[in-house]
């Protein structure tokens, strides 16, 4: 599932020089489940821990770009439909082939039941 874009930037005080974007609301995903944004003409996947915690990555497979979005999520680890190469989430880390390159990785906050991803 993909959320429609938000290109509402959250404003902060002076904590930092790049604004948190308001990608989805927290009820907007499971526990263990993950969530396609796409903001700036860019994909992002926001995921949902078994412990409550949001993570977000790139939202394409290093390997061939699809969404990952439309992966199984399993604990810490979302799966390529296509492929089945596995990353961890929590590090963007690739934990199974063909996966071979990571992802990146993007710091995310929680503030008045949104999600905000610092997006650089």
């Amino acid at each position: 599932m993909i959320a429609p874009p938000s290109e509402i930037p959250i404003e902060h005080g002076n904590e930092d020089r790049m604004p948190w974007i308001a990608a989805c609301a927290e009820d907007d995903i499971e526990k263990e489940d993950v969530l396609g944004w796409i903001h700036g003409g860019r994909s992002f996947a926001i995921f949902r821990s078994p412990n409550d915690e949001f993570f977000c990555t790139d939202g394409l497979c290093t390997h061939e770009q699809v969404e990952l979005s439309d992966g199984l999520v399993l604990d810490y680890v979302i799966e390529c439909p296509r492929h089945n190469g596995q990353f961890d989430y929590r590090t963007g880390e690739a934990k199974r082939s063909p996966a071979c390159e990571n992802l990146r990785t993007y710091s995310v906050r929680r503030e008045g039941g949104q999600v905000l991803v610092l997006v650089e």
